[in-house]
């Protein structure tokens, strides 16, 4: 497995990666989950998919297996922000505006989103190395501009399997029951630091 990270100004140096991540998404996110996202027979592709995004991506063998989004909290594109901001402002329906406290707009906080597993990573060694290479990649993205803290809309049970890994994750806010797809949310928030090579290790 290989980590890449890119933006709109470079992915033409990635071949179909950022195509290909976009039809992880909709296999994901659409077709499993059942998410009403704009999508076509191909792939999920939204508002925040934008000049302002970064991503994170896996290949194996030179195919994507994996990948996530990132942008930071001081965001804007036209009428939206980042996608949390955007819930608490009451601009989406399917996310609740109580989700976290309060707004957070400052370029030291980045925001996960669209966080992708493909099914075809069967093992769980498989999948948790997957998971620590998208995520180093998103601390590098952050890193890299400024930011020193990343958080994200994610199941609950993704706190749990961080921290396994040895990143610093915690809850920020309540969780919440997402009844299409039967999965309960909270927004997660950690340190943007590569995990301590002995966790990886173990």
């Amino acid at each position: 497995m290989e980590n890449i990270t890119f933006d709109l100004s470079d992915l033409h140096k990635h071949g179909p990666a950022f195509y290909d991540y976009l039809a992880l998404r909709k296999r994901f996110f659409v077709d499993t989950l059942g998410w009403d996202i704009p999508h076509n027979d191909l792939v999920e592709m939204d508002q925040y998919d934008n000049p302002l995004a970064h991503y994170s991506v896996v290949l194996q063998d030179g195919r994507v297996i994996g990948g996530a989004r990132a942008m930071p909290t001081t965001s804007s594109w036209g009428a939206y922000t980042y996608m949390l901001r955007d819930a608490v402002a009451g601009k989406l329906a399917d996310i609740p505006d109580a989700v976290m406290p309060a707004q957070i707009a400052t370029p030291k906080v980045w925001e996960c989103t669209r966080l992708v597993i493909a099914d075809s990573v069967r093992s769980q060694a498989a999948r948790s190395r997957c998971l620590r290479l998208i995520v180093d990649g998103l601390v590098t993205i952050a890193r890299a501009r400024g930011g020193d803290r990343l958080m994200s809309l994610s199941p609950v049970s993704l706190m749990r399997a961080l921290r396994q890994l040895g990143y610093s994750a915690s809850r920020l806010g309540e969780p919440y029951f997402n009844p299409g797809d039967g999965r309960r949310y909270a927004v997660l928030s950690m340190p943007a630091e590569r995990a301590p090579a002995a966790a990886l290790a173990h």
